[in-house]
């Protein structure tokens, strides 16, 4: 493990880095003058784990960061300036989670992360800039995890969701652009919690919902447009937890 957390004079790493060759863990937290990562990152073949978060002045990775085959975990949470992610990242295969909470500027994610066939866990909590999830989210086969509570931007969801076969979590608190949730969402087989509370545009829940067997935490406190919930809500039979406040059921 090489730590440099807190290494607020630091701007730059040297290219030979990639000298490295052992390397497995990676710190550079709160790394707040880091401003770039050299090309030669890409040659860590051995890093399991890259610690990016708050490194406030860091606007983007090189494209060579999809060259580290045994990475299992990307850290760039608070990384405030950063506005997009490379295409290669999705070239990331043995990655299981990627942390970008609160990545204000972050406006889009690449096509290419459906192609993370390991990513189990993604955090992408407080990223107010977000609008839009990419078609090819519902490609993320081992995903179990999608945090996107106060995603304040976020307007829909894509059909291609309904994909997503492992996700047992599904966190959408907060998202206050939300106004309808896509039919497909009903095909979650593996959903056991949903969160919607304080998605204040949300006026009604699809039908299909009724089709989640698996749920078993159903949770939309503050949804003041949402008056009532569909018939179909009565079919979830393992639900054990419903947290609707004055809605009618």
């Amino acid at each position: 493990m090489l730590d440099l957390a807190q290494s607020k004079k630091l701007e730059k790493l040297p290219s030979s880095i990639d000298q490295l060759n052992a390397l497995q863990e990676f710190d550079l937290q709160r790394c707040s003058n880091l401003k770039e990562l050299p090309p030669s990152i890409g040659e860590l073949n051995a890093l399991q784990e890259l610690h990016l978060s708050e490194c406030s002045n860091l606007k983007e990775l090189p494209p060579s960061i999809g060259q580290l085959n045994a990475l299992q975990e990307l850290h760039l949470s608070r990384c405030s300036n950063l506005k997009e992610l490379p295409p290669s990242i999705g070239q990331l295969n043995a990655l299981r989670k990627l942390d970008l909470q609160r990545c204000s500027e972050l406006k889009e994610l690449p096509p290419s992360i459906g192609q993370m066939n390991a990513l189990q866990k993604l955090y992408l909590q407080r990223c107010s800039e977000l609008k839009e999830l990419p078609p090819s989210i519902g490609q993320l086969n081992a995903l179990q995890e999608l945090h996107l509570s106060e995603c304040s931007n976020l307007k829909e969801l894509p059909p291609s969701i309904g994909q997503l076969n492992a996700l047992q979590t599904l966190d959408l608190s907060g998202c206050s652009e939300l106004k309808e949730l896509p039919p497909s969402i009903g095909q979650l087989n593996a959903l056991e919690k949903l969160h919607l509370s304080g998605c204040s545009e949300l006026k009604e829940l699809p039908p299909s919902i009724g089709q989640l067997n698996a749920l078993q935490k159903l949770h939309f406190l503050c949804c003041s447009k949402l008056k009532e919930l569909p018939p179909s809500i009565r079919q979830l039979n393992a639900l054990q937890k419903l947290y609707c406040g004055n809605v009618a059921t």
